[in-house]
């Protein structure tokens, strides 16, 4: 391989990651403008609000991502502590009502001189990092209970504790699928993996079935046929969505949905106004788009020619995969009700940013398999 070849810059060099992600942003700002227009008339009395700043968050996080893919991976390894407790820092300060922003009753915005920041998004990455560098770090070790599980369960658990106070289930949830999915990678024993289970199931009675609309949730997404337009309003709608846009749908902007009938249109629920809009094929262009970033993400994890690359990598494939299948999964009615942004789609500035900076590294883990292959 020539020596030009070599050189060039891992944002260029991976382009199974580049041109999915900058496809499904351009589909996201397009979407964003389309289920945005009637909230953004009757909020800001112009239909490019949202848009707008979409296509800015989207401007912001190219270049966080290019400079992620510059900076190389391994160093993360020396600041993971660092970005841990940097990550631990923000979410200890939204919980003060002198800094964070409440909105629907929830406490997960930092204001930041004028600017929002979403502090659980960047606990994702932060975990991701931090334990792809410990995981890696006690690789001789890693079977042992208090060694190669505990301590990597204790920080979720410090994460966990302080986002559910926010609250934000969903968070959490994406956060344990990730932990224990790295840990797996990373070759826990399977009995230590399954040894909170006896815990877990008296924790998620009470959380669930002794707080009243958490329990309604599970009820309306067992049967949400049975109050429509109360507790299985969301799912209902949503589904109507995807049913009245059959396989080629509406076109963009002539969705009915969006039409103050659906909730969070730009955000939680976007893929249904994809649905409606660009129809099945839409859809299926979509998930295909998800499919070869999450295949990309398989294979530089399985080639990496590091422990924590490989370990960093199967984090961050998770993370991007866990959400989708979520987002996807509520809008679709296979699974309950929760507030989770479909990755690089949804508006919001703090989850774009956060997503790209992660495809970044992951172009850099890639890019230095290959270059550390032809050296």
């Amino acid at each position: 391989m020539s020596e030009q070849t070599k050189t060039i810059h891992p944002f260029f060099s991976e382009k199974s990651i580049l041109f999915p992600v900058i496809l499904l942003s351009g589909i996201g700002i397009v979407m964003v403008y389309s289920a945005s227009s009637s909230i953004s008339m009757d909020n800001h009395n112009t239909v490019f609000y949202y848009m707008k700043k979409q296509a800015i968050f989207m401007g912001i996080s190219l270049c966080v991502m290019f400079v992620a893919a510059s900076f190389p991976y391994k160093l993360y390894k020396s600041i993971s502590y660092i970005i841990l407790f940097t990550a631990i820092a923000m979410l200890v300060a939204v919980l003060f009502p002198s800094l964070n922003i409440k909105a629907g009753g929830a406490c997960r915005w930092l204001n930041l001189g004028g600017f929002t920041f979403q502090p659980a998004e960047f606990a994702k990455l932060a975990l991701i990092i931090f334990l792809g560098y410990s995981l890696s770090k006690k690789q001789d070790m890693v079977k042992q209970f208090f060694v190669g599980f505990v301590p990597h369960a204790f920080i979720f658990l410090i994460f966990a504790c302080l986002i559910i106070i926010q609250p934000d289930f969903g968070t959490v949830v994406v956060l344990g699928m990730i932990a224990w999915g790295m840990m797996f990678v990373a070759g826990v024993k399977i009995t230590h993996l399954l040894s909170p289970t006896p815990l877990l199931v008296p924790v998620l009675y009470f959380w669930i079935y002794k707080v009243d609309y958490r329990l309604e949730r599970i009820m309306s997404f067992l049967n949400p046929w049975e109050d429509p337009l109360n507790t299985g309003y969301q799912i209902t709608n949503s589904l109507k969505a995807f049913g009245a846009g059959g396989i080629f749908g509406k076109g963009i902007g002539l969705g009915m949905q969006k039409m103050h009938y659906l909730p969070e249109p730009h955000t939680d629920f976007i893929f249904s106004i994809i649905g409606e809009e660009l129809g099945l094929l839409g859809v299926l262009l979509v998930l295909f788009l998800y499919l070869i970033l999450l295949l990309k993400g398989i294979r530089i994890a399985k080639t990496s020619k590091t422990i924590f690359g490989a370990i960093t990598a199967t984090g961050l494939t998770i993370y991007i995969g866990v959400q989708v299948i979520i987002n996807t999964g509520v809008t679709l009615g296979v699974l309950p009700t929760k507030g989770l942004t479909l990755p690089f789609i949804s508006y919001g500035g703090t989850s774009l940013v956060i997503n790209m900076a992660a495809m970044g590294i992951l172009m850099n883990i890639g890019a230095s398999r290959d270059n550390e292959k032809n050296a």
